[in-house]
């Protein structure tokens, strides 16, 4: 990851390093609070900015479809037209194959969508909380798109899923602002999906969540803010997996295997319970090039930013500020889980009276030298590095 960053000014705060020989050692040293880093793909995440990057692909055009009579009317009846801006290392939506307007007309598109389709969000205001059934394939994946003017309001941060993949494997959905739902975006036996350049916003319990062995699917690019409205012990950025207490509610009472997900580049902040909870389950996932605020964590187990309970999991390159004890943290919740996790290249502001790195227990958890903490009253890790 390229950072960006200058020498050290006096008075600035000190940081813990891990020395090359793989002591912690606090040096004297000062350095510029990032605000902001570069993901791999280059993309700038802010950590006071939630907006993705402007220009890029051209306006998607196609029929619209009326919600009040489901009949196709000419270009001319389309509203304000977004653009989709691409991500680095996402997707680009294809030209429309049919344009909504409103929350009637998307649930139509949604319940008649076929493999290779591509459903336009014009900009404005669609009620209710919405749900995809049908999956789309490798090479007809099903592509939902909009601005972020495009805004599905569930309605109450007290009941349903703003947008739901229910076995919907091999959808794109990309750009729009889902907001005021109790659950932002579900994936439910999901594989290979695309979730991107959302905007995730005052969410009852957590902002995006895989679960029910949903596998290799990619969540990049998204901004997700104030989660937990509802119950502030739920209020997760992102989620991955479900907790031993809900196998038998979610799993057939198996570990959750939702595994070999991708969660990078994403802005996360304003959440009451950990920006990323990756439970016990989950096996071989990445989290890389993130940013996290924890200024809002809330309750006594929402302590950090991110909260490891999966195997074999790479963790790298994020950046967070403000947590309430540690900045990274790793549990055995089930035995056997909670092991071989890898830590390398972050950068943590923690600004709290833990570690920048907490694993309890070490279990076969690794903390690389290459990490940075800063404002830790503990220090860099309770492990040595590596």
């Amino acid at each position: 990851m390229n950072r960006t960053g200058r020498w050290p000014l006096p008075g600035e705060p000190r940081v813990w390093l891990a020395a090359s020989g793989g002591a912690i050692a606090a040096l004297l040293v000062t350095v510029v609070v990032l605000a902001t880093t570069r993901g791999p793909a280059g993309r700038t995440i802010g950590l006071s900015s939630g907006e993705l990057p402007t220009g890029g692909a051209a306006p998607v055009t196609g029929p619209l479809v009326d919600g009040s009579t489901g009949m196709d009317t000419p270009d001319a009846a389309t509203p304000s037209m977004p653009t989709v801006a691409p991500v680095e290392g996402g997707v680009v939506c294809p030209p429309a194959t049919v344009v909504v307007s409103n929350g009637e007309s998307l649930a139509i598109a949604l319940a008649d969508a076929e493999a290779g389709a591509s459903i336009l969000m014009a900009d404005g205001l669609y009620e209710g909380t919405f749900v995809a059934e049908r999956p789309g394939t490798a090479d007809k994946p099903i592509f939902l798109c909009g601005g972020s003017g495009a805004v599905i309001d569930g309605g109450s941060v007290k009941g349903g899923y703003g947008m739901h993949l229910d076995g919907a494997s091999y959808w794109r959905l990309v750009g729009f602002t889902v907001r005021n739902a109790q659950k932002g975006v579900m994936a439910d036996k999901v594989t290979f999906a695309v979730i991107q350049g959302l905007t995730v916003e005052r969410i009852g319990d957590e902002g995006i969540h895989l679960r029910n062995f949903s596998t290799d699917n990619l969540v990049i690019g998204n901004t997700v803010r104030r989660t937990g409205e509802r119950r502030d012990k739920f209020g997760e950025g992102l989620y991955v997996g479900s907790a031993q207490s809900n196998w038998c509610t979610v799993s057939g009472c198996l570990p959750d295997r939702s595994d070999r997900n991708e969660l990078r580049e994403n802005i996360i902040s304003e959440t009451t319970a950990e920006a990323v909870d990756i439970k016990e389950g989950t096996t071989g996932g990445k989290l890389i090039g993130n940013a996290f605020d924890g200024a809002k964590l809330s309750g006594s187990h929402n302590d950090s930013w991110v909260d490891v309970k999966g195997n074999k999991w790479l963790i790298a390159e994020n950046i967070g500020r403000n947590a309430k004890q540690d900045g990274f943290q790793t549990h055995e919740i089930v035995k056997g889980w909670g092991t071989g996790n890898v830590f390398s290249a972050n950068t943590a502001q923690v600004n709290g009276p833990g570690y920048g790195f907490a694993f309890t227990p070490v279990n076969g958890n690794k903390v690389s030298c290459d990490n940075k903490v800063t404002g830790a009253a503990k220090g860099f890790a309770n492990v040595k590095c590596g």
